[in-house]
């Protein structure tokens, strides 16, 4: 990990360059804008009302009917559709739904009522769409302008095919990366921004659409979260714990199962170990199964009149730890009492995630240069200072996005928490009624809010914060990692 102690001094330079990059570039964007508005020729004047007429000027009339047909699409989308929600997004609606019987048609009508959340939900496309459109308005204009140049320098003007050939062979990055960033924009950035946003409304049980209306409540959720009204019936109180518990539990994760893997692996293919195949086939063969077949299994065998308690039962274990004072039931808690829960988690976890760990230290074992193993001996370095002087920083040096990628992946960890504890109840009455648990991860409370109280405001707050820590610790790591990219740095 030494590289996360040397990098502070690089990160600080490497972050201020980069937001002086962005914004000197953010800077040049508009400057070139409005260098197209004022110097531009009518085609380009003309391209501030008809986005494709700078083309058709240029004679490319295929490029310049897509725009202005683009045009036309966006403007109708907001001003028939997305422009009746925008306006009401400062309000979320005002008419409550209200359903009257009609004695002369004997049917239930209807009145014209507001939806907050199709209203949210489309009030945000709305205008995401607007600002993706301005981008792509500026972008045209800088476009024409080129265009402008080019004919004056005599240079020559792409037709139509010759943009698609290019498309295809010189620009063909521009193509690839095209649906994976439309992508990015439907599958990301539209629920986080509308979870956000959730985060500061009353939306959940009572005030579910379309029935009921959601209004904007600002920091209110917040303030509960963090601050709540008492010291162990809040929201406060229970996220403290479970915050806590997420973080020991990323890092205990990640450690346990990193340092196991490269543990076991250094013993499978220690030079005295007979059967090398066999017992690394073995190990991928639990691989093979779905996790949550085995978690489930495991949860099963471990539960309170499960086999493994059976089994404590009939050799005496559970009748000397009851007399020892150690358990006050007539079974082990392995997995419904907080403590004896968190430790059998964290070791189930070692179990289920050694043999990936174990595969990729298995790889890059056999991979270390063998003249730096060998000048090691040489030198008459013994095998644990081989270990911690050659292996290790190779393996870190290798493993150290993966092992970010880990951290964060443990604090999402959705399956290892909900399938091992979800039968489970607590007694705390703190807990209780935060409809969470000892051993719940933010997400598995999230989760819980969502699915079962349907109380979506707390749950999109807790959804923000885990969003936070998870771009935090990335951004952190990665700064970090890029003043190590070269070899050298890690040994």
């Amino acid at each position: 990990m030494w590289i996360f102690l040397r990098g502070e001094n690089f990160s600080y330079t490497h972050g201020s360059d980069s937001m002086k990059k962005f914004l000197n570039a953010l800077k040049k964007y508009f400057v070139d804008f409005g260098t197209a508005v004022a110097k531009g020729d009518i085609w380009c004047k003309l391209s501030l009302l008809v986005m494709g007429a700078g083309y058709w000027g240029r004679r490319q009339v295929v490029k310049g009917i897509m725009m202005t047909l683009l045009e036309i699409v966006v403007l109708l989308f907001t001003g028939l559709f997305s422009i009746n929600y925008i306006k009401d997004l400062n309000t979320l609606g005002t008419v409550q739904y209200e359903s009257k019987f009609d004695p002369l048609t004997m049917k239930n009508t209807v009145n014209n009522y507001d939806n907050s959340l199709l209203i949210l939900l489309y009030g945000i496309v709305g205008i995401i769409v607007i600002v993706a459109f301005i981008l792509l308005y500026i972008s045209n204009m800088k476009a024409v302008y080129r265009l402008q140049l080019m004919k004056e320098q005599g240079e020559h003007i792409n037709t139509f095919r010759e943009d698609l050939k290019e498309l295809v062979n010189g620009k063909f990055y521009v193509t690839l990366l095209t649906l994976p960033s439309i992508g990015v924009i439907l599958m990301n950035i539209i629920p986080i921004v509308f979870m956000s946003c959730v985060a500061f409304t009353n939306y959940d049980e009572n005030h579910m659409p379309p029935n009921y209306l959601f209004t904007w409540v600002g920091l209110n959720n917040f303030k509960t979260m963090f601050t709540g009204g008492g010291a162990t019936i809040t929201f406060s109180y229970a996220f403290i714990r479970i915050l806590t518990w997420t973080m020991i539990w990323a890092v205990t994760a990640t450690f346990t199962t990193f340092i196991g893997g490269i543990l076991l692996a250094k013993l499978i293919n220690h030079e005295n170990t007979y059967f090398k195949k066999v017992w690394r086939s073995l190990f991928v063969v639990t691989i093979a199964i779905p996790q949550f077949v085995t978690l489930l299994l495991v949860s099963k065998m471990f539960s309170n009149n499960g086999i493994v308690n059976s089994w404590c039962s009939s050799i005496g274990l559970t009748g000397f730890l009851k007399d020892a004072g150690v358990i006050a039931t007539n079974y082990i808690p392995f997995l419904s009492k907080p403590g004896w829960s968190h430790v059998m988690i964290i070791l189930i976890n070692i179990w289920v995630g050694v043999p990936y760990q174990m595969l990729t230290a298995t790889g890059i074992l056999m991979n270390i240069p063998s003249d730096q193993l060998e000048s090691a001996r040489i030198d008459g370095a013994n095998k644990w200072q081989i270990f911690w002087k050659i292996t290790m920083p190779y393996i870190l040096f290798i493993c150290g996005p993966s092992l970010v990628q880990s951290v964060i992946a443990n604090i999402n960890n959705f399956n290892v928490i909900y399938l091992l504890t979800s039968g489970t109840a607590t007694a705390n009455m703190a807990f209780a009624n935060s409809k969470a648990k000892e051993t719940d991860l933010l997400i598995t409370w999230l989760f819980t809010l969502t699915n079962d109280n349907s109380n979506y405001k707390m749950a999109s707050v807790i959804g923000i914060i885990s969003f936070v820590i998870c771009a935090l610790l990335t951004l952190l790591s990665y700064s970090r990692m890029i003043s190590g990219d070269k070899e050298e740095v890690y040994q």
